[in-house]
């Protein structure tokens, strides 16, 4: 039972760090608020927009996470109860396809789009299009803040699932 104390453990973990998304994109929808009722300059009201759609995007990645994760973790028990290694076997295919979506979406593409977004921040002279692409880095920033954790959480799980696996499930 080991394992499913661990896997119970990483799933609240993200359970726990979906609320960092809620809370950004919270943050970013005050922002939105203040840009709409404060912004009197053509560059401040050129955030509106910008700043309301990150809000939401972050805010439908946090309650994705969360709503999926909160639903595993009163799951995990019976999985395992029904059926021990394939338990662990499917956990050890889903973290290994999540870890190589962390090796491309996070460190790979989230670092382009940063990169793209600081040469429209510079090569762009609107208002409107510099908003959008320091939004969009404020965004990605704080999607690498909490992804990186994540999958270095995702990896501490993955191995010890290997380990459970290797030494005949607890």
């Amino acid at each position: 039972m080991e394992i499913v104390k661990t896997a119970t453990d990483w799933a609240k973990d993200e359970v726990f760090s979906s609320k960092f998304f809620i809370l950004f994109g919270i943050m970013f929808i005050v922002a939105t608020i203040g840009f709409w009722q404060l912004g009197r300059t053509e560059v401040a009201k050129a955030y509106i927009y910008p700043t309301l759609v990150a809000g939401l995007l972050l805010l439908m990645v946090g309650f994705g996470i969360f709503f999926t994760n909160h639903a595993r973790v009163t799951s995990f028990a019976n999985d395992y109860e029904t059926n021990r290694k394939a338990f662990v076997k499917s956990e050890i295919t889903r973290t290994e396809k999540s870890m190589n979506e962390y090796r491309t979406i996070v460190f790979k593409v989230i670092p382009a789009i940063i990169a793209v977004a600081a040469l429209l921040i510079i090569f762009v002279q609107t208002p409107l299009w510099r908003a959008v692409g320091i939004t969009t880095i404020a965004m990605m920033v704080c999607i690498l803040f909490v992804d990186s954790n994540a999958n270095s959480r995702i990896e501490d799980y993955h191995k010890q699932l290997i380990m459970a696996e290797n030494q005949g499930l607890d």
